[in-house]
Order: structure tokens, then sequence, then C-alpha cells
């Protein structure tokens, strides 16, 4: 066995990003970004107006003066004005030339006249400057870096209508069993329904993959090798079962007879002690337990961060939230154990009787926390760091989130 640092170790190492491609911006959505983009003008491009109001000269502060025109958004600027003059001017207007600062309407008092501007005026108040937001020909979106919504704000704003971004992750997966049934068909009193293969489907989606499902493979080395053989176009083939040392485990051994370059075999981790990382050709391999909790543990632990690799991003390591004990908690030292708890913004609360085998502990769990080998006990209020699972951070009920 190797340590869990270890075995992340090889994965942080071993597992490179995919190939690039070039897709419409609206399309790029969760995709990791190629290369830089540099600005291809200022933005803004113009001087304009922040408010609706008045472009003025700080000499005319306090005194009556006309209104000469007026521009709206989409107009050229105004060439010039003098003292005693204004140009009413609407928001994201380009300014006219010489203006020293904007008023807005409801600081000035109309007349018969003009208008009468405050006396204060401070001088460039409500005037957006030229490239003030991005300068023309400086990055403004970096390589190996998420797509979001607001990255399209950006694109959009130089006019870029496609972007090359990292292809995303194929993903395809399988259960080895017998007793194994997919969710929809009918089942005998001695077979089990795989809660496996859908829960790391929609995962594997989650985290942005192009995903496939395999139904299950019997436990037999042919059908076994079978099931590879339709998979191995894939990015990484994700397995569940067969890993242990049962007369029928045969995972390991099918995928090492096809050429499977082993990287690690078993992990100092409770649970989920026979996870294994390897290479067939240029398809990574992670097999995981059957036990679905010992699964989903694991899952979180190194496919996380191998999809992560694989997407591109540079954001591949656990993200980690410190929080504390809600209730003291006690565990069995020897090994680096992994505890599932719910996670309510200010404390982590372990879910009570988790054991490899349970599904009902999966859906509950916001996060996670790993202890190593020494510890036995944890103390009410003692700081942990907690990897995430989910992070939605909404409330049921109302809190006040002003810095006062």
């Amino acid at each position: 066995m190797i340590s869990i640092d270890d075995a992340l170790e090889i994965i942080y190492n071993k597992v490179t990003q995919k190939s690039r491609h070039i897709i419409p911006i609206e399309e790029s959505i969760g995709c990791i970004v190629a290369k830089e983009y540099k600005a291809s003008f200022d933005l803004p491009r113009f001087d304009n107006s922040a408010m609706d109001g008045y472009a003025v000269k700080v000499a005319d502060a306090g005194k009556e003066v006309k209104v000469k025109e007026i521009t709206y958004a989409g107009d050229k600027a105004e060439d010039k004005f003098t003292e005693g003059e204004v140009v009413k001017i609407m928001t994201g207007a380009p300014t006219p030339s010489a203006c020293e600062a904007i008023v807005p309407i409801e600081d000035v008092e109309i007349t018969k006249e003009g208008i009468v501007l405050p006396k204060n005026i401070k001088e460039n108040a409500m005037i957006r400057w030229k490239g003030e937001d991005i300068k023309s020909e400086t990055p403004f979106l970096f390589a190996n870096t998420k797509v979001t919504a607001y990255t399209l704000a950006l694109l959009a704003s130089q006019g870029i209508t496609h972007i090359e971004v990292f292809r995303k992750p194929k993903v395809v997966i399988f259960s080895t069993g017998e007793e194994l049934k997919a969710h929809y068909e009918r089942i005998e009193q001695h077979q089990l329904y795989n809660s496996n293969a859908p829960m790391f489907y929609a995962r594997a989606k989650e985290l942005g993959c192009d995903v496939s499902y395999i139904a299950s493979s019997g436990d037999t080395l042919v059908s076994l090798k079978s099931a590879v053989a339709n998979a191995k176009d894939a990015d990484l083939i994700l397995t569940s079962g067969g890993v242990s040392v049962g007369d029928k485990d045969f995972t390991k051994q099918a995928f090492t007879e096809l050429g499977m370059e082993t990287y690690f075999s078993g992990v100092n981790i409770k649970p989920g002690k026979p996870t294994t990382f390897g290479k067939l050709d240029e398809c990574f391999v992670i097999n995981l337990p059957g036990n679905p909790l010992a699964a989903m543990v694991n899952f979180e632990m190194f496919v996380k961060p191998t999809i992560a690799k694989l997407s591109g991003t540079k954001s591949f390591y656990h993200g980690l939230i410190t929080t504390k004990m809600r209730h003291e908690h006690k565990l069995r030292a020897g090994k680096n154990t992994v505890i599932l708890g719910e996670w309510d913004g200010d404390s982590f609360n372990p879910i009570k009787n988790q054991k490899p085998g349970m599904v009902s502990p999966l859906e509950k769990a916001d996060g996670m926390i790993v202890t190593t080998t020494e510890i036995n006990y944890l103390e009410k209020e003692q700081v942990l760091k907690m990897i995430p699972i989910k992070l939605d951070l909404k409330s049921d009920k109302r809190e006040d989130f002003f810095i006062r």
C-alpha cells in the first residue's frame, strides 16, 4: 500500500491535459481555456459618462450656465464647449472634448435660461475613462482557467465569437459483478441494483466530462477484457468492484493482461484500500471498490483530481474549508480514515453509521475530513480542514451578511 499523499502525487504527475479545439463561446461554459487572450482594443473604447447628467467645466461651479447640446449613448461626442456652457449627456455617451467632470441631473437646478450648477464640483467626477477596465494588448483571459458565464461577458466585450479550449475528458464507466442489475431492470431476490455506475456517471458529468456507460460485465476474465476493449478510446476508464481478493475479483488481472501499467494498487485509506490507478495505452484507468460508500470516498479523493488534470485546469488540488467540529467524535486509530459529514457553513458533524457498503450517507455528505493513523478522538470545537463535496451555500434561515 501507498499513502494517500503519495497516491495523489502520482496522479498529479502522471495525468496530463487533453487536446484542444475551437468552439463558439456559447458552448464553452465549464471548459478550460487553452491559451492566453489579449485585448484587441481598450474597454471602454472612449471616455464616457457614468451618469445621466451634464458635461461641465469646474470653473463654472455654482454658476448659471446654458445647455449647448444633448448627447446620447451611440452619438458622436460634441467637439467642444466653453465656460458658461454645458452639454447634457446620457449614461454611456462619449464625453465632449475638454470635459472636466459630469454633474448628475439630480444635482442641478433648472432655470429659464439653463441650469445652476452645484457649488462643489470635483474634477473628473463621473467620467469613465478609455481603457480603465481593460487596456488594449493586455491579457484579459488566461490559459488553464475555467469558462463561466462572466467569462463570456469578457469575450463578448472584445468581439470574440470562438474560443480555444481543452477538450472535455471522455470517461467510460462500467461495473463488475454477476449480481448487479441496472436500475431499470427487474431483479431477483439474490441480486442487487447497481448504484455505483449512475453515481459515477452523474458526478463525472457534474465535473464537466463527456461520459459513457457500459453495462455491467460478468465476473470472468473474458467478459472483463471484452468490456475494457469497448472502452479503450476513453481518456479515463472508471470501474467499481472486483479489485479485492475474492475468487471472482479479476478486474486488476484483466487490465494487467491487456497491458495496463499500474502506478499504484492499494492505498492506506479507510474505506477503499483496494483502489488501483494505471494507464492502458493512452487511457488512464481507476479501479474503485464495489462498496458504494468506499467507492464514493475514493472517487472524491482520487478520481476528481484526475478529471481536473485531464480537463487542463491549474486548480486540480483539493480545495479546503477551515471549519470546526460540532460535537466530539471517537474513532479507531491505526489507519488514515475518511469521515463523511454534514456542514452548515459553521461546523462539521460526522454522519452516524457510515459503513463502506452503505448508500444512504452519500446524499447527506457535504464534505469529508481525513485523519492520520494516530488519531482516535476529535474534540468539540476542534479546528479542521474539510474537503468539500457539495458546495451549495444556501441557507434555510436568514442571516445578516453585512460587514459592520
